[in-house]
């Protein structure tokens, strides 16, 4: 086995084992990438399934679905998580709102730098837009063009988390503990990413189906529309008024019991948000690769 096999399937063992901490889940970013990939015009999905298929990384399969989860897979493996750790996300501080300051004042990638090999201190706000233009331009080198639409499949995904999109002092929710009977204890932001999507379901298709199913054309072609700096503040206000603003008051020992109300709040908002992930992915990849219409 040469070395580069070896170190591939190192890897794959290790992804393997350990659980990670994922904006909306292995389970939220498949079924956001099944919606999209319905909602592709037929020669766009053809295109990304050809960026896929040239794909030669061993950390997830490379179907779309799959493809959506390797963002996170790549930086709990920590080959370069540090540097695209902050990627994933942009905290609006609740107290002083300001995306431009959680998004390190957009500091702009420096010229000739792949969107892949950009500063640390960016955002997800800032890298679905740089991602997006290196997918829609023709003269992007493969090796870039399959990174661009892996991260793209992932950061539409997670600017949708609410708590992706804001901040309490409390790193998104990681430092606020909370439970409930029947669910997994955890912190809030995990709540968020895992136990509300699982309240919809276990098998990503069938999620992908019903979220299809519930949302009027009409309110597709409204989703689809906008930027991801639209879809940040958005996912702000959820946060802010209903993933923090609707926590019940701390116990004594600071933390959170979660009312049957909250979860089936929690559980609306996951589906909404989903929902418009899947739409939105969809717009950005249609607009990214679709062929220009007169």
């Amino acid at each position: 086995m040469g070395r580069a096999a070896a170190l591939g399937l190192a890897l794959l063992l290790w992804a393997a084992w350990i659980r990670p901490a994922q904006a909306w889940g292995a389970l939220g970013h498949e079924a956001i990438a099944l919606v999209a990939e319905s909602l592709l015009q037929p020669d766009v999905r053809r295109r990304v399934d050809a960026i896929l298929a040239a794909d030669t990384d061993p950390l997830t399969a490379h179907d779309i679905a799959s493809a959506a989860t390797w963002a996170d897979t790549y930086r709990q493996a920590d080959i370069d998580g540090s540097r695209t750790r902050k990627w994933h996300y942009v905290d609006i501080a609740l107290d002083a709102p300001s995306l431009d300051a959680a998004c390190f004042r957009h500091v702009p990638l420096p010229p000739g730098t792949l969107a892949s090999l950009g500063p640390a201190n960016s955002c997800v706000v800032d890298k679905i837009a740089q991602f997006a233009a290196e997918l829609a331009d023709p003269d992007t080198q493969p090796d870039e063009q399959v990174l661009a639409l892996k991260f793209l499949l992932h950061f539409v995904g997670d600017v949708h988390q609410p708590l992706h999109a804001a901040d309490d002092d409390d790193r998104g929710g990681n430092e606020k503990r909370v439970f409930a009977p029947g669910l997994r204890a955890g912190n809030l932001h995990h709540f968020w990413d895992t136990e509300a999507v699982r309240l919809l379901g276990s098998n990503p298709r069938q999620i992908a189906r019903s979220l299809l199913s519930q949302v009027p054309p009409a309110q597709m072609r409204s989703w689809a529309r906008g930027t991801a700096r639209d879809w940040a503040l958005e996912s702000f206000a959820i946060a802010r008024d209903q993933a923090y603003g609707q926590l019940p008051p701390p116990s004594r020992r600071g933390n959170y019991e979660l009312t049957g109300r909250y979860i089936d709040m929690a559980a609306r908002d996951a589906r909404l948000q989903l929902a418009r992930a899947g739409v939105r992915l969809a717009f950005v990849l249609n607009r990214t690769l679709g062929r220009p219409r007169g």
